[in-house]
């Protein structure tokens, strides 16, 4: 089954027929005749999807809505309310409360399909992303969260600009969010996803038939927008293309003629959601960069070191140069002006080093005052001339920190290994950098040694 979805109906016939249609589906259907049923099972069962009727003896669906979307435990649940009630005060009475959509009966099945489809595709990657970011809270990866501050950003992409600007002053009572009339062409200008906008509000039909369901594809499949929330204007009871819409990505759909006060909820809707996802998304990204990351120097640490030079050994045509770095006396150091004098040096020292290598090479800290560097492309008088240069920039000056009044000098030892042999391991090429770092040492400390099987 690809998702459990409770059905809440006090009408035994209605229930049949809506689990008979999900379960040709492959869907997996709970029941509940009503609200209160509703209410327990939500909260034990935890589906992934609720269909709810507006109308039942014992309280409104809308009610139902409300209470599950104040609960923690059920928040997050996608709900759709049911309905043989079409007036607008219904729809909107849902829609405020937090329902994700309002389906009047006879219910399409289409529609029905594709709604079910689009949200619960939605709900599995907030799943995703909300236990990758607990687990990383677990781990002790997890940073705090920023406020939204600022408005969200809307494009109104219209058949014309006239259509554009209607749109724009219709919403401009009901939104604080920045509206902008966006052309077709300009919609596909941003290159990152920071001027890019939260939220586009797309007709399906532009200048040409389909021409915005194109453009909704296209927003999809480019990193800057991929994550931006979709809103798709549709003519009249164009329910097919409705459906298509939404398996294109359309968070949300709307049909001709616009109600400017749903318009504005269901863009406020689509806005929360994705600043929902945002938030996820970035603990996500935190979590992994603190995982392979020093938070001291801000280097890469040794799991990512291990990782990332295994990669560069597995191309036998592109030789790899590793260098084991260790400061001298640097236990002198910690023990003369205190360990946060030593962690500052510790972070000058990996600015120092970063500033002579370039973009491409692996550069991390391996623990106390060890660093390790790699180099792909590269051979030995090219390595060690990259060596000396590392050695020399941490020898070049004393360091200065903050409440010492005299900087404190340094300098630095290296071994240096080059991979000569298809097959050569991370690990094995550490131990050999390693001991020519302990050959510099031996014959009295700044100085760079090239190991004995790399000569």
């Amino acid at each position: 089954m690809t998702g459990r979805i409770l059905v809440v109906d006090d009408v035994a016939t209605n229930r049949i027929v809506m689990k008979v249609k999900l379960s040709a589906a492959c869907y997996s259907v709970l029941q509940a005749d009503c609200g209160q049923a509703a209410l327990r099972l939500a909260k034990s069962e935890q589906p992934d999807l609720i269909l709810l009727d507006v109308m039942m003896p014992d309280m409104s669906g809308v009610s139902v809505c409300e209470q599950l979307k104040s609960d923690p435990d059920t928040a997050d649940i996608p709900i759709i309310l049911v309905t043989a009630l079409a007036d607008r005060d219904s729809k909107m009475a849902g829609l405020l409360r937090g329902a994700d959509d309002f389906l009047s009966k006879p219910v399409d099945e289409v529609t029905l399909l594709a709604r079910v489809r689009s949200l619960l595709r939605a709900h599995e990657t907030q799943r995703e992303l909300r236990l990758r970011e607990e687990s990383y809270a677990g781990l002790g990866f997890a940073e705090s969260s920023t406020a939204y501050a600022t408005p969200g950003k809307v494009a109104l992409v219209a058949p014309d600009a006239q259509t554009g600007m209607a749109w724009k002053r219709a919403l401009e009572p009901r939104l604080s969010e920045d509206l902008v009339v966006m052309p077709r062409e300009q919609v596909l200008q941003a290159r990152d996803t920071g001027n890019a906008p939260d939220v586009f509000v797309i007709a399906a039909d532009l200048t040409m038939r389909n021409e915005g369901l194109r453009l909704l594809s296209d927003l999809r499949s480019r990193p800057a927008t991929r994550h931006a929330a979709a809103l798709t204007i549709l003519p009249r009871n164009d329910s097919e293309r409705g459906a298509v819409a939404l398996d294109l990505g359309a968070g949300d759909i709307l049909y001709d003629p616009i109600d400017a006060e749903e318009l504005a909820v269901r863009i406020q809707t689509q806005l929360r959601c994705k600043r929902q996802s945002d938030k996820l998304r970035a603990a996500v990204e935190a979590g992994l960069e603190l995982a392979v990351t020093d938070s001291l120097t801000g280097l890469h640490n040794r799991r990512y070191a291990l990782k990332r030079l295994d990669q560069m050994l597995k191309d036998p045509q592109r030789g790899v140069a590793v260098m084991m770095l260790d400061l001298d006396h640097f236990k002198a150091v910690n023990d003369r002006y205190g360990h946060a004098a030593g962690d500052a040096v510790l972070s000058a020292v990996a600015k120092r080093l970063r500033a002579v290598l370039r973009p491409q090479d692996l550069l991390a800290r391996l623990g106390g005052e060890e660093f390790l560097v790699a180099l792909q492309d590269t051979d030995s008088g090219t390595a060690l001339h990259c060596a000396e240069r590392l050695r020399e920039i941490v020898g070049s000056s004393p360091i200065a920190v903050d409440g010492l009044a005299t900087p404190i000098p340094l300098t630095m030892s290296v071994g240096l290994t080059i991979s000569d042999t298809p097959g050569d391991l991370a690990e094995t090429l550490i131990q050999n950098a390693d001991m020519a770092l302990y050959g510099s040492k031996s014959e009295g400390r700044n100085l760079v040694t090239l190991s004995a099987s790399a000569a």
